[in-house]
């Protein structure tokens, strides 16, 4: 298991003072996973079969969740992304987003209620999730192929993705964003048909490189796409030119032979934008990270169950500080004393 920290006390800091990091960052994103469960089996994220699921009474309450992000937002947290696992499969995720869409900053304004799904249940459930307060959606899609699904998530399910990506193009949802990790010798050759299927659909499409974040550790970098090889693949259908003004997103962007569609790349192994990383994550089953990649833990369960009233508000927000001031200036994926996290990306929260 990931090594659990302990809090630390910042003397300066306090419940209401924003988020900011030993190198300066302010964090303003807070990646909350509702499970660690999922309809699909991903061969980069996790075996097709003897997964070790979260205990039951382990997983956070909806109290418990809204009191961490009651909390991140009065310290200037301003999106709540859900993930999972995925976060559809959560019986109770419309009143996860109802109850999230009515926490205020302390400006008084709403935060921003963002979700990552692979889509299948979007169909039944997106328009009281847009009612709820739902505000962006991004939405998984590796491969167009039927066959080339079915391999890659061990599950014939790619009719039910298609028509969730269509209920969301449906709706009044925007920026939709599209998310492929792009695998050598897999989907590689599908890169220029992705993104004409999301500016079919009023999406951006977004390629990820593949990270060292599989259950099984079986990651090699020589099999990963890089950025540059995905900017070429498109270039040759495409002019690409810079988007201006990334700031903390994830994606570079570029615009499609002068806009307005645009594509992205997250390139967190070759082009590391840690620098700027404004993000925590809450872990389903309570564990705050302050890294996609760390390999340390800040536990909230005890806090969060073991006191009540403004005593666990105070000791919330302390765990809160704890995982800030305990983030490094980056991920080192290229340090050779680089360690893959115990857990896989379905049990950190995407």
């Amino acid at each position: 298991m990931p090594r659990t920290a302990t809090p630390y006390d910042h003397a300066a800091a306090g419940p209401g003072r924003p988020l900011v990091d030993t190198h300066g960052r302010v964090h303003r994103d807070l990646r909350i996973s509702l499970t660690d469960r999922c309809s699909l089996r991903c061969t980069y994220c996790m075996p097709e079969q003897g997964n070790e699921w979260l205990a039951k009474s382990s997983i956070l309450t909806l109290d418990e969740i809204v009191a961490v992000a009651r909390i991140a937002a009065a310290d200037g947290v301003t999106t709540f992304r859900l993930t999972g696992g995925e976060p559809l499969l959560r019986t109770d995720i419309v009143d996860v987003v109802r109850r999230l869409a009515g926490v205020r900053g302390p400006d008084g304004h709403p935060v921003d209620i963002a979700m990552t799904t692979n889509g299948i249940r979007l169909p039944e459930v997106l328009p009281d999730l847009v009612d709820a307060g739902l505000r962006r959606l991004n939405i998984s899609i590796d491969t167009l192929r039927r066959d080339r699904f079915r391999d890659l998530t061990r599950r014939d399910r790619l009719d039910d993705v298609l028509d969730g990506i269509a209920a969301a193009a449906a709706s009044a949802l925007r920026p939709l964003k599209l998310n492929a990790v792009a695998m050598r010798d897999v989907n590689d050759d599908e890169l220029v048909d992705l993104v004409e299927f999301a500016i079919a659909h009023d999406a951006q499409m977004r390629f990820i490189e593949q990270m060292p974040l599989d259950a099984g550790h079986t990651w090699d970098r020589a099999r990963m796409v890089t950025q540059d090889e995905i900017l070429a693949t498109l270039s040759a259908r495409w002019e690409l030119t810079p988007v201006p003004g990334r700031a903390g997103a994830p994606a570079a962007r570029w615009y499609l032979d002068g806009g307005p569609h645009t594509v992205g790349v997250i390139a967190s192994v070759t082009a590391p934008f840690c620098g700027d990383c404004d993000r925590l994550r809450l872990t389903a089953d309570g564990q705050l990270r302050n890294c996609l990649f760390s390999t340390t833990e800040y536990d909230l369960l005890p806090v969060l169950r073991g006191a009540e009233g403004s005593a666990r508000d105070e000791a919330v927000d302390r765990m809160l500080r704890s995982c800030v001031h305990g983030k490094l200036p980056g991920h080192a994926i290229d340090d050779p004393a680089f360690l893959q996290p115990v857990r896989g990306m379905n049990a950190i929260g995407g």
